[in-house]
């Protein structure tokens, strides 16, 4: 893939660089703050080469790239000089949101630029503890405690990264955001809180709570300071700002943390984990199969960030989270599917795709599976969902734990499972990817079209310009069945050349006999090479195409016998193609027989018969013009 040509091509369908304000990038997509949603042209982005897809979350315009979306954001940064930290206080990015889209872009904004430092710890910590459980290392080794202090690091001093995020989210000095968060996490302050002993500031009672590896005070905390260090700026001369306003903004905002928001973001901290907690301890079934069933579904919409501090104050809290290993089976579930359209596709490119985004899925990146081909065909999506609950409802009975959250939620990050409940956890990602891709090959979906079947289908519209330049008058006419057998809406066909009409209107039969006789009185304008299907146009102009069976150019004309030839003129019944159904179905091929008027555009009605089965000769369309 061309990374640049792909990035100066996104950036001028979301509207120009003009029209960007901020834009970042998480494992998989580029999320753009927009000055005008509406300038984003999302039907062309999505038929861009490099894009998977596009969706709207969280206030951010999203574009799905996949494994090279670092490479592409890298070449949107070189080629526009869009500075990435941008602040939404610039050409009014604070566009009006609804309460719920604004809290999710917030911890969006937050929390995604952190998770590289988050994913790296956390890994080095599993990988850590894997090797004191098989004995490879003790844990009074000095290496092992070096390496403890590696991955614990990030996570003792979570404060102080998520300060800096933060600010850079909300528009306030980073710097002294930091210095906000190393002040509360100071040695010193620390031992003073931690004694028990009653403590004030200036007579104000100071509740004692512990700082390290929290979440919610110091993103509330930066918050208000975003908007007391700009009261500030705005009172204090320029010759003064550059000690003042800091000053000033540390000295009011610490001792407020200290003093009400760092006890009332512990509440809901804790009691946000406790309340999952009890969740899992009291209703783990119906949890289980509630949030595995559905976390594809949150994580589609971004909701997923918002279980970010969840996890960690869990963690940190008891020691185990719940949540994670549900988006360890909803990522295996989605790999699950892809592998079952794998299986299941015709399509010989789009078999590769599936395979591949499978592979990568069960990596823990699940964009490019969820977006490329499971959505994309639908039914397997739904597969997913179904997969996720089955593990969710397996892990949830044995109460199945993550011990560290980092890494990500696929093979690689199977390090934070280790622990009591480790066994559990694997046998719930099989059950998962299993679920997942029996459930797709069972419910089916609308295979890609392979490119014989693109060369076919643009031959019949090749041939039915043809036809309508000859012939452009036309008659109100009844078309007749051609073939015996059951009638279907075009829609049950799973070949979406005819069921989204892109041929034109008209209706579908499954065949009770080997046999094609004429619709029409009229002539025979085209019979393929391999007498898998036929063109038609009636004495009254009426263009009509028989397709027999889906895919069954590939047969050859194996299984079939023409009766006619080209420029032949034909009778209503005539005998056509005869062809082997049990041979057809045997060999792997849908026998459903699409019979289509090609040239739709003509008749400003066509009424489909009622019937449910038809014989040779009996009415199945009406044309009106």
């Amino acid at each position: 893939m061309d990374q640049e040509k792909v990035a100066k091509e996104i950036v001028a369908l979301v509207g120009g660089k003009e029209n960007i304000a901020h834009v970042t990038h998480c494992m998989t997509r580029l999320r753009f703050n927009l000055h005008d949603d509406q300038l984003a042209d999302k039907e062309r982005l999505e038929k861009t080469k490099g894009v998977m897809g596009t969706m709207k979350s969280g206030g951010q315009f999203q574009v799905i790239i996949g494994n090279d979306v670092a490479q592409v954001y890298k070449e949107i940064m070189k080629s526009t000089d869009i500075a990435a930290n941008i602040q939404g206080k610039e050409k009014g990015l604070q566009k009006k949101q609804n309460p719920i889209s604004a809290i999710f872009d917030v911890i969006a904004g937050v929390f995604t630029p952190i998770l590289p430092a988050i994913a790296g710890a956390g890994m080095i910590k599993g990988l850590l503890s894997l090797a004191a459980t098989f004995g490879w290392m003790s844990p009074e080794d000095s290496t092992y405690q070096i390496l403890n202090g590696i991955g614990d690091g990030a996570f003792y001093f979570l404060p102080l990264i998520l300060a800096f995020s933060a600010a850079n989210k909300f528009g306030n000095n980073p710097f002294v955001a930091v210095a906000v968060a190393a002040a509360v996490l100071h040695p010193q302050l620390t031992a003073l809180l931690g004694t028990g002993q009653s403590t004030s500031f200036m007579g104000i009672p100071v509740t004692a709570v512990t700082y390290a590896s929290s979440v919610i005070p110091i993103v509330i905390t930066i918050w208000l300071a975003s908007y007391v260090e700009k009261f500030i700026d705005n009172l204090i001369h320029k010759s003064m700002k550059l000690i003042l306003v800091p000053m000033l903004t540390l000295l009011m905002v610490v001792p407020l943390m200290l003093i009400a928001i760092g006890p009332i973001g512990t509440i809901i901290g804790n009691g946000l984990a406790s309340g999952i907690i009890a969740l899992f301890d009291h209703a783990g079934l119906f949890a289980g199969v509630l949030l595995g069933g559905t976390m594809s579904l949150i994580i589609i919409t971004g909701m997923h960030y918002a279980l970010i501090p969840i996890m960690i104050g869990s963690v940190a809290q008891l020691g185990y989270d719940y949540i994670l290993p549900i988006m360890f089976v909803a990522n295996l579930a989605q790999a699950g599917a892809a592998f079952g359209v794998f299986l299941k596709s015709r399509n010989k490119e789009f078999k590769s795709i599936a395979m591949s985004t499978s592979i990568t899925a069960t990596m823990g990146i699940t964009e490019p599976a969820m977006y490329g081909v499971n959505m994309r065909l639908k039914k397997p999506f739904i597969a997913a969902l179904i997969g996720g609950a089955v593990s969710g409802a397996f892990i949830s009975l044995f109460k199945t734990k993550a011990y560290i959250v980092g890494g990500n939620a696929g093979l690689p990050g199977l390090p934070i499972l280790v622990g009591e409940t480790f066994w559990y956890a694997i046998i719930g990602l099989i059950i998962a990817f299993i679920v997942g891709a029996v459930m797709t090959y069972i419910l089916g979906f609308i295979d890609i079209p392979t490119n014989e079947a693109q060369e076919e289908t643009e031959e019949f519209i090749g041939l039915e310009k043809e036809v309508t330049t000859e012939n452009t008058l036309v008659q109100n006419e009844q078309i007749c069945s051609p073939i015996a057998g059951v009638v279907h809406p075009l829609q049950a066909v799973s070949d979406p050349t005819f069921s989204r009409e892109i041929m034109g209107k008209g209706l579908a039969i499954e065949p009770a006999e080997g046999r094609v006789v004429s619709p029409v009185n009229g002539t025979v304008v085209s019979i393929f090479n391999t007498k898998h299907a036929i063109g038609l146009i009636s004495d009254a102009g009426a263009e009509v195409l028989i397709h027999i069976g889906i895919d069954t150019v590939k047969l050859g004309g194996k299984h079939f016998t023409a009766h006619v030839e080209t420029g032949q003129q034909v009778k209503v019944g005539e005998l056509l193609i005869e062809f082997d159904l049990q041979e057809i179905r045997q060999a792997g091929f849908e026998t459903i027989t699409p019979v289509i008027i090609t040239n739709t555009d003509q008749y400003p009605e066509i009424e489909p018969s009622s019937l449910a089965e038809v014989k040779e000769k009996e009415l199945l369309l009406t044309l009106r013009v």
